[in-house]
This record gives structure tokens, C-alpha cells and sequence, in this order.
């Protein structure tokens, strides 16, 4: 399909969004290293091949590239564009799902160009892009769902009347609404959904009948060792073996002992995001 990108009124190809210089850094801004355009956070190989689209869990979703650096700085390893929407917390999960979207918009409706897009989610993350699947105009190649989290707000996040703040007693979608769009509204075919062995916050298993009824043999589900935490994490540099010291070899324990639950979550993704490869 060619596409004039002088036509403001252009339509775009199912499952893309306009990107252009973003794969040409300017000198003064180095590939690979994070930088922040439009209050999102980016990473930009050299040749993306997809974009991905990073929402995160309450509570560790205002600084995306800190405190899931490890996982989104694999994925911008192996091609993929990564943009990290920060997210402040707040009940109305509906509200936050435009916002995230109409920021993503945002930062990438200055350039054209072409590429799939992908939704990745954690946690209360793996919501909010169902329900940019659901309520909103935004198409996806496909969405991946890292310990679906759709609890009301007492069990989401069991010592928020600790806070001293002043919250509804439910979020918005509820628990049952939220479900119900899945079942009769999300829109996105292709979907991995991933739970962990050790987590008690997971609700993959309410979510995955619903989207394999909807989009039959299109759904994957993966269950992985881990707990809530696991995609979590910065990342630990490896040290050749001829400079060891003592405190390098507690870091390199660490790094195969720590990790190595996060590493086969990566390969899982990028496993599903190009089979075959």
C-alpha cells in the first residue's frame, strides 16, 4: 500500500504508527541509549522492527526505564522500539488507558513511516492495554500480558488504606466490566499471556478462556517460574573472568541466580514476537 505522506488525511495500515527519524538519530542524540520524547521514554535500534509499547505495574510504572530497564533494554537489543509510557497511578484505569494511548500518539505522529505495534503490559499495565483493545481506536499486531492483575483495589494493592489518601472503592472499569470487554469487545487477535508459578496477584487464568473463545488458536499461554516481581529489574553487567575480583563474583552469582528467571521471560517474548528467528 503506498501511502503520500504530504496527505494529512492519509490512512494508516492496520496494526502500524508513523515513525521516521526516530530509525536516523540526529548527531547529537546516540542510539541505544534512553531518551525521553513527549514524557515517554524511548530506545532506538538502528533498524526497528516493531514497536513496542510498554505500560507497567502500579506503583512501578512512573519510571518505566528504571525499574524494568533489564527487560526493555533486551528487547530494544533485539530490534524492537521500545517506548515506556510512565504512569501515575489512579483508580480511573479507563482514563489512564486514553492517556497512554494519547501519549504514544503523541510521540510517534511527527514521523511517517511504518511499523507493527505491539502492546507489552505488567501487571495492572496488562489492563490498561485491554482496554485500549477494547474501548479505544488503536489497532495491534498483537498484545503481551505479563501477570494479568484485575483485582478490585483492597486486593490489588492490600495496604492502600495505609496511605492516607482518599480513593473509590472500586476501580473503574470494575473487575466484572473489565472481563466482560474482553469477552465482547477486544479487538487484538494475536495475544501471549504469562503467568508466574509463585504469584499470588496473578489472574492470567480468568483472563485466557476468554480471549482463546474469542480469537481461537491465537491466545498463548506460557507459565513460567518466577513470582509478581520477576519482570522487574536493572540489569548487572558481565565481567570477563581475567579481572575478577572477590565482589565481581558475588555480582556474577547474582546475575545467573536473579536473572535467570527474567532471561527466559525475554526469550519467551521474543521467541513469540518472531517465531522462527
Amino acid at each position: 500500500m503506498e501511502v503520500n505522506i504530504g496527505n494529512l488525511d492519509r490512512v494508516d495500515p492496520p496494526g502500524t504508527t508513523p515513525l521516521n527519524s526516530l530509525i536516523k538519530p540526529s548527531p547529537q542524540v546516540q542510539p541505544m541509549e534512553w531518551q525521553e520524547v513527549g514524557g515517554n521514554w524511548l530506545l532506538i535500534p538502528r533498524r526497528p522492527r516493531a514497536v513496542i509499547h510498554f505500560l507497567g505495574g502500579a506503583l512501578v510504572a512512573a519510571a518505566p526505564q528504571v525499574t524494568y530497564r533489564r527487560l526493555l533494554e533486551v528487547l530494544a537489543r533485539s530490534g524492537y522500539l521500545v517506548v515506556a509510557t510512565p504512569l501515575v497511578n489512579n483508580p480511573y484505569h479507563q482514563d489512564m488507558a486514553r492517556e497512554a494511548l494519547a501519549s504514544l500518539e503523541r510521540t510517534l505522529a511527527p514521523w511517517p513511516g511504518y511499523l507493527p505495534v505491539y502492546g507489552l503490559g505488567h501487571s495492572m499495565g496488562c489492563k490498561l492495554h485491554l482496554l485500549i483493545g477494547s474501548l479505544l481506536a488503536a489497532e495491534r499486531a498483537g498484545n503481551i500480558f505479563l501477570a494479568f492483575n484485575n483485582f478490585p483495589a483492597q486486593q490489588a494493592v492490600p495496604w492502600i488504606d495505609k496511605l492516607g489518601v482518599s480513593l473509590p472503592l472500586e476501580f473503574t472499569p470494575d473487575p466484572a466490566a473489565t472481563l466482560e470487554l474482553a469477552r465482547t469487545t477486544y479487538r487484538v487477535s494475536r495475544n501471549l499471556l504469562v503467568k508466574f508459578r509463585n504469584d499470588d496477584l496473578d489472574q492470567t487464568d480468568t483472563l485466557y478462556p476468554l480471549l482463546q473463545g474469542r480469537f481461537p488458536g491465537l491466545t498463548t499461554l506460557q507459565c513460567l517460574p518466577g513470582h509478581h516481581l520477576t519482570p522487574l529489574g536493572p540489569d548487572l553487567p558481565w565481567v570477563d573472568a581475567a579481572s575478577f575480583s572477590p565482589l565481581d563474583v558475588l555480582t556474577q552469582w547474582l546475575r545467573q541466580e536473579v536473572y535467570g528467571e527474567l532471561e527466559r521471560l525475554e526469550k519467551t517474548i521474543l521467541t513469540w514476537l518472531a517465531p522462527g528467528t
